[in-house]
């Protein structure tokens, strides 16, 4: 692996789904609260939040970049861990979802639950 810091790619419909705080009322402002809450995480991993649907207006801040997808979150995902695995790079990937740990294992990124993260929904 390179030097440069794990990229840590976050699953944000999954994540913020994880959380039964009504986010399904406001999709958008559950995805800034998201991305706000792992701006902390910057100082030790590139942070990517992978966004979809109403959540693709999440804009990306100087700390958490912010990929929104064209078409399914899922692959989106899955294409920007094998993206940074082939290029030497640790990754993890935050999400519960079990296809797309299944699809990511190909990756070789490493998985971590939406627990794992500083935010609680609201």
């Amino acid at each position: 692996m390179n030097g440069a810091l794990p990229a840590l790619v976050v699953d944000a419909a999954n994540v913020v789904g994880s959380w039964p705080d009504g986010w399904w009322r406001d999709r958008l402002g559950a995805a800034v609260r998201l991305r706000d809450a792992l701006e902390p995480l910057a100082d030790d991993y590139e942070v990517i939040l992978v966004v979809e649907g109403q959540a693709r207006r999440v804009a990306a801040t100087d700390r958490v970049n912010v990929v929104a997808a064209p078409g399914s979150g899922d692959d989106e995902i899955v294409r920007v861990a094998g993206t940074m695995a082939a290029r030497e790079r640790r990754v993890i990937v935050v999400t519960a979802d079990r296809e797309l740990r299944r699809r990511l294992t190909a990756t070789g990124a490493e998985l971590a639950g939406p627990r794992t993260l500083p935010y609680t929904g609201r």
